[in-house]
């Protein structure tokens, strides 16, 4: 019963990544860090404020399938890395490195964490709705798994199978029984134990019960 709940929970819940979404208006203010850790393991952070989502361009081309590439995210719970894998989504995934060397996800946040299931970040306006104005296609194959640690592009349910913007999910869950709609753009390689931490912040609106921050994801390729 629960996995069947969750499933519908992010089949109805994932937002849609292709448009510009709301939010308030006004730059993004810089999150204020202490040298405490609280409970969770994480520091005390106060969000960034909302900002509107960009309109971009989405990028030309895929990624060089003779290198590997790489985003690591540097949070307020920690560092962890997502080794990309191009041959399942090479639409997204060059989107991805695209909008993380715009500085697109410096000074965003976690906004939805469902304990147990997933975490979902990726928009700069924190509704939910937000995207970078344009969308990518990668239709993943029927046998797709979504195991602990993979990372997939979110969406709404009225967008076609594998439709990405810039909201991502990774899996906390050791598997989830999710119909292979959602791109899948790579694995998490390092620091699964920072994204079980923040997995561990959620409440039962699969709202954060404190603010997850993304200061920064750097790219590498090699």
């Amino acid at each position: 019963m629960r996995a069947g709940l969750l499933v519908l929970s992010l089949a109805l819940l994932l937002a849609a990544c292709g448009g510009n979404g709301g939010g308030d208006d006004g730059d993004a203010a810089g999150t204020t860090t202490t040298t405490t850790s609280t409970a969770s393991g994480c520091e005390s952070v106060d969000a960034p404020a909302p900002r509107d989502a960009p309109s971009l361009t989405a990028p030309k081309g895929t990624l060089d399938p003779g290198k590997t590439w790489s985003l690591t995210f540097e949070t307020s719970c920690g560092d962890f890395t997502v080794e990309l894998d191009p041959s399942l989504a090479p639409e997204a995934t060059n989107s991805l490195v695209f909008l993380a060397r715009e500085g697109y996800f410096d000074d965003t946040v976690f906004h939805r964490i469902v304990p147990g299931f997933v975490i979902q970040g990726g928009d700069p306006t924190q509704t939910g709705a937000g995207g970078p104005g344009y969308a990518t296609l990668d239709v993943p194959p029927g046998a797709a798994r979504y195991t602990k640690g993979t990372v997939a592009m979110a969406k709404s349910g009225l967008e076609p199978a594998g439709t990405a913007g810039s909201q991502f999910f990774v899996v906390t869950a050791e598997g989830v029984n999710l119909p292979a709609e959602y791109a899948i753009v790579g694995k998490v390689s390092r620091g699964m134990d920072v994204v079980e931490r923040i997995g561990e912040l959620g409440d039962a609106e699969e709202k954060p019960t404190q603010p997850v921050v993304v200061r920064t994801v750097t790219v590498s390729e090699s």
